[in-house]
């Protein structure tokens, strides 16, 4: 008998998406449902909410470095602008003003980057908690194979639960 070539093949790609499909519909095993879900899709939400504060606290740094920029572009022609009086701040008040938008981005950026770092510290640790719960062989497995040995023989079994 002559089999085309296309064909060899089609008995087992039907065995593989029969077995892509029941895999696919199958319930998780209790091996998987050890750690709660609040940490197995947590981590990923803190660890992203970590990644956007950085992302906030680098925008913010870079206003704050834009702010003092304009304002040494500012004391560069005129000098005069950028005098300071016996308290510390400057005697033009748009030169002071710019210094205040300056440091109000500096605060800001500091406490994005805190917040970004405790996120990130909190994303660890739930990384961590998770690798770290007992994980053993779910309990739902219908058969598992057995070996013992007795009087110097191995015997091999097969153990069906109903």
């Amino acid at each position: 008998m002559i089999r085309h070539r296309r064909f060899a093949h089609a008995p087992a790609r039907w065995a593989l998406f029969a077995l892509a499909t029941l895999a696919s519909s199958a319930a998780p095993l209790a091996a998987q449902r050890r750690v709660s879900p609040l940490v197995t899709y947590g981590k990923w939400v803190v660890l992203g909410a970590a990644a956007g504060m950085n992302v906030l606290a680098a925008r913010a740094h870079d206003r704050a470095d834009d702010a003092y920029d304009e304002l040494r572009r500012r004391c560069v022609p005129d000098p005069d602008l950028c005098d300071l009086a016996p308290n510390g701040r400057y005697l033009d008040p748009g030169s002071e003003a710019l210094y205040q938008r300056s440091l109000r981005y500096d605060r800001q950026a500091r406490a994005w980057l805190i917040a970004g770092e405790t996120a990130l510290l909190g994303a660890a640790v739930m990384f961590v908690w998770e690798l770290t719960r007992p994980k053993g062989p779910p309990e739902n497995i219908p058969f598992e194979p057995e070996v013992s040995s007795r009087d110097g023989r191995t015997r091999l079994g097969l153990r069906v639960a109903f």
